[in-house]
């Protein structure tokens, strides 16, 4: 098969869908590989490195003409889909039910997609969508910490340094792979932890990892989640509906009612947010102010780790793209009722039910 991995060109976007180690497997399995030129910089591989691994380095012009099978990153900007044609099919993250207007562009151009965010397995739920939700998640805790700096806008507190009189409070709400690592990094760092989610088994179960020293668990309710928000330094959102836009867990009237200088990440925010504040920004624009809330909703996070999560995101991937590689898109479907899972577009239409209900919700 003919396998191409461009260069990603969404704002601040350094990863790229293949490593030269992938190359090579691929090239060795007898498959066909171009990458665009320097699309490995934010990586730091050169073309060299790729074409020593195999590869055929070429224009984006002449790697989408030679493809088949698509490699990225992130969906594609509207600049790409010109490149894209009913005879590609594409593998990366997609996030349709975030961005409607994006989402039928996409299936305008004829292609078959699939979503690394909605493949299953048996072995883990989300298991393309996970390591970067990790990787969000620890980020999230950073990111947040940094923002708190008043000279960042934030109130000034520093998260984990005990203080009696006005110690700082993290609230995490949903407590899946993203918002536990959240959780993890808070507590490695001494601050206070609120814990937030729907299920009571979840909570047990991080109760009985983390303790119960500095830490609350919360059952969610708009109730209980309004009376948190009033007193956190730091609100991270880490709430995931698979292929589904983000429930809005977070009201305008709970984020009028946190503290001035207080900081709110919206990890949810490539399936359009988890909060009516929410709105998308750029590593070039990371955040903005709403009623003196610090706002942080960057839609590609990992990607200002690149070379952690291409190669965190490369390890997960390499399998299916093997599978697809050599077995074409049907009979590795056949073979992977996980993988069909990821389906989100087919021969131009959107088919993933959870994306379809979504979308004509909106």
């Amino acid at each position: 098969m003919k396998i191409g991995s461009p260069k990603e060109i969404k704002n601040n976007e350094y990863r790229i869908g293949l490593t030269p180690s992938s190359v090579k497997v691929l090239v060795e399995d007898g498959h066909e590989v171009f990458i665009e030129t320097k699309g490995g910089e934010g990586i730091g591989c050169s073309d060299e490195a790729y074409i020593r691994a195999g590869a055929k380095i070429t224009s984006v012009e002449e790697l989408f003409i030679s493809s088949e099978l698509i490699i990225k990153v992130k969906e594609p900007v509207s600049k790409e889909l010109d490149y894209l044609n009913k005879d590609h099919v594409l593998f990366a993250y997609l996030h349709l039910a975030g961005n409607q207007s994006q989402a039928l562009a996409l299936a305008d151009t004829g292609i078959t997609a699939i979503a690394y965010e909605t493949v299953t397995s048996d072995d883990e739920p989300l298991p393309l969508l996970s390591p970067m939700s990790e990787i969000a998640g620890q980020l999230a805790f950073v990111v947040g910490s940094h923002y708190l700096l008043k000279h960042n806008m934030g109130v000034g507190k520093l998260l984990g340094y005990s203080n009696e009189l006005d110690s700082a409070i993290v609230t995490v709400v949903g407590a899946g792979a993203a918002g536990k690592q959240a959780i993890s990094k808070a507590v490695a760092n001494g601050a206070h932890v609120k814990i937030i989610d729907l299920s009571t088994q979840k909570l047990a179960e991080l109760e009985s990892e983390f303790g119960t020293s500095n830490i609350e668990y919360i059952k969610s309710s708009p109730a209980s989640i309004l009376e948190a928000v009033k007193h956190t330094d730091l609100l991270i959102g880490a709430v995931y509906v698979v292929g589904k836009t983000a429930p809005k867990v977070f009201t305008v009237d709970m984020i009028k009612a946190m503290k001035p200088g207080s900081v709110f990440v919206d990890i949810s925010i490539d399936q359009g947010g988890c909060s009516e504040t929410s709105k998308p920004t750029t590593h070039d624009k990371p955040i903005y102010l709403f009623e003196d809330v610090v706002h942080y909703c960057v839609t590609n996070m990992p990607g200002s780790v690149p070379v952690t999560s291409t190669n965190a995101l490369n390890k997960v991937t390499l399998p299916y793209i093997r599978k697809i590689a050599k077995h074409g898109l049907r009979d590795a479907f056949k073979d992977d009722p996980g993988l069909m899972r990821g389906l989100n577009i087919k021969d131009g239409k959107i088919v993933h039910q959870s994306v379809i209900d979504s979308l004509s919700s909106k």
